[in-house]
């Protein structure tokens, strides 16, 4: 191997490291355009987003869209109080029949004896409890809004058709009863 081979070598070597970049200032004008430039399309495209007053996606009328994202969470119901409890077959007509009529999502149907004994074995308490907290597939109260009272009627009612005999819970003493009851004097 001669020294000019070598020195040709080392020539070509260093012609292939070369990259556009060659000055100082060319360095400084790379770091700038690669991290200053970006930094402010950023600010500039952030500004263009946040400035502008801008709706809900699908809110056509924008205080409608506030009232109903800002309205209350609860709500009062004034209810008559001494109106007069449903029976036991009005509640299970308003309320029970949709699962219990057809037996859907496992619930027993209505005047079926052998889906309803191993229920009424277990005592009216135990079906009242489970109608008025739930069970499986069914809500609270059957999803309905009734008196627990009313509630312990349908289960009642439900049972007797199946041969259970429970008695029919009666209502609440009502207050003007009360209240008219003689006072035994000490």
């Amino acid at each position: 191997m001669s020294a000019n081979d070598h020195t040709t070598a080392t020539d070509s070597h260093d012609e292939a490291h070369n990259g556009p970049i060659k000055t100082p200032k060319q360095l400084l004008a790379a770091v700038f355009f690669s991290f200053v430039i970006p930094i402010f399309a950023i600010i500039g495209l952030v500004y263009s987003i946040t400035s502008s007053n801008k709706t809900a996606p699908g809110a056509v009328d924008t205080e409608k869209a506030v009232a109903m994202r800002i309205q209350r969470v609860g709500s009062v119901e004034i209810r008559d109080a001494n109106r007069a409890l449903k029976s036991g077959e009005e509640v299970y007509k308003a309320q029970c029949t949709a699962c219990h009529a057809a037996g859907a999502a496992g619930a027993p149907k209505f005047g079926d004896t052998a889906a309803w004994a191993p229920r009424i074995k277990t005592g009216y308490e135990a079906l009242l409890t489970s109608a008025l907290k739930g069970k499986g597939a069914m809500g609270a109260q059957g999803g309905g809004d009734y008196e627990n009272t009313e509630i312990g009627r349908a289960v009642v009612y439900l049972t007797a058709a199946a041969g259970g005999k429970f008695a029919i819970p009666a209502g609440p003493a009502a207050p003007a009863a009360a209240a008219s009851a003689p006072v035994a004097a000490k």
